[in-house]
């Protein structure tokens, strides 16, 4: 399959434009350095289950970015991807009986080459742009920062 851009959100962040998706209203359990380990972790581990080819990822403090080539069925990769994090993230969170999703993420279907590497720069640069750092490589929570490289393609 072609690759596809991802965007998930936590339950309660104003959906639409990422404009406000980087706003500081709504919940910002992301930010927190073991949610963001867990989601870099499920991330990974779906690459490893053959779920996707990842080209490029963010985790961010309420949204994730996800560039990835699928390798099953798309709901069959994000209901995996979106069920393992949620749930230990809410364990974490000591949250029981409350969504921590948004129901509904974005796909952004990849054209070709050109447009890939426009928007693996995009997703690498998110952190940059919202000033959290200086470059992407510094950024811990990103295919281009601290997160392990292994699973992502070149």
């Amino acid at each position: 399959m072609r690759p596809l851009l991802f965007t998930f959100y936590l339950e309660g962040s104003l959906p639409g434009s990422n404009r406000y998706l980087d706003e500081r209203e709504g919940p910002r359990w992301l930010e927190r350095p073991e949610i963001a380990h867990v989601m870099s972790e499920c991330i990974e581990r779906g690459a490893e289950k053959q779920h996707y080819r990842i080209h490029a990822y963010v985790i961010m403090a309420n949204h994730v970015h996800l560039l990835a080539a699928p390798k099953v069925q798309v709901p069959v990769l994000l209901q995996s991807l979106r069920t393992e994090s949620a749930r230990e993230a809410n364990r974490l969170l000591g949250r029981t009986g409350h969504p921590f999703w948004h129901r509904e993420s974005v796909r952004q279907p990849i054209r070709n080459r050109t447009e890939l590497e426009r928007i693996r720069a995009y997703v690498e640069w998110n952190p940059v742009k919202a000033g959290l750092v200086a470059r992407p490589e510094l950024y811990a929570w990103s295919s281009a920062g601290g997160a392990s490289r292994s699973a992502v393609a070149g």
